[in-house]
């Protein structure tokens, strides 16, 4: 029986038998310095050992791993196992860990992002199903050429006087068209009252409700400029008061004239409700539109676009004839582009109408 050789003992050849080989890969070997074993402080591993070492000639025989206690006890010969040629994983590291985290950021942006744009899409898609606003192409119009196209009539059975009853038929018929040309229902029922009661009190101006319509537009969208709403009293949900009229830079000066009862302002005078009228033209046109004795309301629709009706066919004027309705609307506002803006609403509403 061989005594087997330790493992830190130097590879040798004993009487002739085969080499014993060392069972543990030096660091050096792998490339460090130290051995590896000394290192991990770890007995040597054995795969299989050699039993019978060719003393007689014979080939040693192998016992397999499970039972190298009883090969030592024969004389085996330890077999080292075979150096790994596959080479163990690569620690990763602290900038590994962070590259991984990085790259679950960025999938998961990803994610959000799509989701972001799909909902987005699904979005403008229920945006794009909807009616788009009306439109009204400007039109440069030279002033005195001409007038507005003939608006569409409202029902002849309307009431003047705006009574629930009786303006049933009228309701409709703005109900109808406020859907077509995008104006509160509420405002086309004032500017057609305006209308019918100027039919009646003064037939030659020829006045449209859709040259009221036009005005209304461009002075307070119809009385819902800055996202305010028509109640079915016909006032703004928030009273409409101009800037001061102070003589600033394209603003004429104009001294209070009311004490402040109407614009709030007992400095400058302020135009005032949603036909956007001084207190000293107010003063002078203003009508109870629904004739209950109460004072008129530059606030309320109703009033104020009959009193506009009334300053536009002051002075004998016909709207229907394209040098009345251009004196008319410079009256109200001596600017050519003002007039080109209100032309273009009424014209477009009148078109609408007839349809």
């Amino acid at each position: 029986m061989h005594a087997l050789a330790q493992p830190d003992e130097p590879a040798a050849h004993h009487h002739g038998l085969s080499t014993i080989t060392r069972d543990f890969v030096t660091r050096s070997q792998l490339g460090f310095g130290e051995p590896r074993q000394a290192r991990l402080g770890a007995q040597p591993r054995i795969r299989h050992v050699t039993c019978g070492s060719g003393l007689n000639g014979r080939s040693p025989r192998i016992v397999p791993v499970g039972n190298a206690r009883r090969a030592r006890s024969l004389g085996a010969v330890v077999v080292p196992p075979p150096e790994k040629t596959t080479p163990p994983p690569p620690h990763r590291g602290r900038v590994g860990n962070l590259v991984g985290r990085l790259a679950l950021v960025a999938l998961l942006l990803a994610v959000v992002a799509g989701g972001a744009w799909g909902l987005s899409v699904f979005n403008r898609r229920e945006v794009q199903a909807t009616d788009p606003p009306f439109p009204v192409p400007f039109q440069e119009v030279e002033p005195g050429s001409a007038a507005p196209d003939s608006a569409g009539q409202v029902p002849p059975q309307a009431s003047v006087t705006g009574e629930t009853a009786a303006a049933e038929p009228l309701t409709a018929w703005a109900v109808g068209l406020s859907a077509k040309i995008d104006v509160p229902a509420r405002a086309l029922r004032a500017y057609a009252i305006a209308d019918l009661i100027m039919r009646s009190d003064q037939p030659s101006c020829r006045i449209s409700w859709a040259t009221l319509a036009g005005i209304g537009r461009i002075e307070s969208h119809h009385g819902t400029i800055g996202g305010l709403k028509l109640g079915e009293d016909g006032r703004p949900s928030k009273p409409i008061i101009g800037i001061p009229l102070d003589g600033s830079p394209g603003v004429k000066a104009i001294q209070d004239s009311d004490g402040g009862v109407l614009d709030q302002d007992t400095t400058w005078d302020r135009a005032v409700g949603p036909m956007q009228f001084i207190p000293t033209t107010w003063a002078r046109y203003a009508v109870r539109a629904n004739g209950d004795g109460n004072p008129p309301d530059p606030q309320n629709i109703d009033d104020a676009a009959l009193a506009a009706a009334r300053y536009l066919c002051s002075d004998g004027r016909d709207l229907a004839t394209g040098d009345g309705w251009w004196t008319a609307v410079m009256a109200y506002n001596n600017s050519v582009e003002y007039g080109q803006n209100v032309y273009s609403g009424a014209d477009a509403y009148a078109r609408a109408s007839q349809g």
